[in-house]
């Protein structure tokens, strides 16, 4: 069952700028889309006289009448608001650039910490390694510590056993 073109009725996006219509707010070419629209509905013009109808009853209330007070008061707040909402967004940016700080020097210092521990545990001598290539002196060490000096050694050494001619 399809709508014929006079019983057709506005888009949600047509709807919106009705009240701009009315009061001859749109642009040329937009104006001129929603006239063609609503010349071939008989939908969209009876929404569009409602709308005129309201806003005629609306303008036969009685306005409010304020002080010049209320005008000054006003725009003071709206500044003051986007003040305070100045304020917020520069303590944000602030404190977003001091974390961006923050994480760069952590960055940094874990780099040079990081670069600090390998260049140490690659030139600092290790203590056990010199025990591993002299393990025989380590296992006979109890031996060496008995016999005192060399003069032991020096003496084995005159012996016929152990001398320069032994064979």
């Amino acid at each position: 069952m399809s709508v014929g073109p006079e019983h057709q009725r506005l888009r949600p996006e047509d709807r919106a700028n009705l009240v701009a219509y009315v009061d001859g707010e749109l642009t040329e070419v937009e104006a001129r889309a929603l006239s063609t629209k609503i010349t071939h509905s008989a939908t969209a013009r009876r929404e569009v006289d409602l709308l005129k109808k309201t806003w005629d009853a609306l303008d036969k209330l009685p306005r409010p009448h304020v002080s010049d007070q209320f005008h000054d008061r006003t725009l003071s707040h709206v500044r003051s608001d986007e003040a305070r909402r100045g304020a917020r967004l520069a303590s944000a940016t602030a404190a977003a650039a001091t974390g961006w700080k923050l994480a760069v020097c952590a960055l940094i210092a874990t780099l040079a910490g990081g670069g600090g521990y390998l260049t140490a545990w690659g030139l600092w001598p290790d203590p056990d390694e010199r025990v591993v290539r002299e393990l025989s002196l380590a296992e006979h060490l109890d031996e060496y510590q008995e016999v005192g000096g060399f003069d032991v050694l020096e003496a084995l050494m005159n012996t016929p056993e152990f001398g320069p001619d032994s064979p």
